[in-house]
């Protein structure tokens, strides 16, 4: 059975609200999150005349979940290098000792 972290209770201020969150984060961490969220949003609001908290909200998860995605996309090829890499380096080192001699190793 797995323990799960105790929650704990952070209040945070998005937008000039504030929102006490229960989370199984860090309370550092939610910060963290929520200062991005603020910051999303606040970007927004400089960039046009929307009034409409909600569709503030929505493009601000748009822009986030953007960022995620690009991030992931990012991630899976750099994770794609380096399982190149890494059997251009076995395919090296094979070459250079020999496979008699790799199969030696303990």
């Amino acid at each position: 059975m797995s323990e799960t972290q105790p929650k704990s209770v952070v209040t945070v201020t998005i937008a000039g609200d504030e929102y006490t969150i229960r989370a199984e984060a860090t309370p550092e961490y939610t910060r963290e999150c929520a200062t991005l969220v603020d910051r999303t949003i606040s970007e927004i609001l400089k960039q046009g005349s929307l009034v409409e908290a909600h569709k503030v909200a929505i493009l601000a998860a748009l822009s986030l979940s953007d960022q995620l995605l690009q991030a992931r996309s990012e991630s899976e090829a750099l994770r794609r290098e380096v399982a190149r890499l890494a059997g251009k380096l076995a395919g090296d080192i094979e070459s250079v000792l020999g496979a008699e001699d790799l199969a030696s190793l303990p």
